[in-house]
């Protein structure tokens, strides 16, 4: 099995419902996005797919929610824009393009990550 990686950023602000603390008041995040791919079989080049076309997809997306406010979007509303919420969206996405997407991680800070795999059951 291989699997390749894309990471990219973008900036966003927003606030979670249901939540006692700082974060249930507007804020901001530079997040940090990694998404993988993975499949066994490799093309004639030897790549499982090209990193400047999952790259190129993954930005496409992160053009969606880059320096928007989450809680105003559709996809969020009544909703907890959270990392986790965050991860699913963009893994979503890029299932449209990709059937071997196997995971979307988003980093809200350098030490804190949530990762979606999918619903696999």
């Amino acid at each position: 099995m291989y699997e390749i990686q894309a990471e990219s950023m973008f900036s966003a602000a927003h606030h979670l419902l249901n939540y006692e603390g700082k974060c249930e008041n507007q804020h901001g995040h530079n997040f940090k996005v990694v998404v993988s791919v993975r499949g066994s079989v490799l093309n004639d080049a030897g790549i499982l797919l090209d990193f400047k076309v999952l790259k190129s997809e993954l930005n496409k997306v992160l053009d969606l929610i880059d320096h928007k406010d989450l809680n105003e979007l559709e996809y969020f509303k009544g909703k907890s824009p959270s990392s986790e919420r965050i991860a699913k969206f963009i893994f979503e996405k890029l299932a449209l393009k990709f059937e071997n997407i196997y995971s979307a991680a988003v980093w809200e800070t350098n030490t804190s990550c949530a990762v979606y795999y999918g619903d696999k059951e």
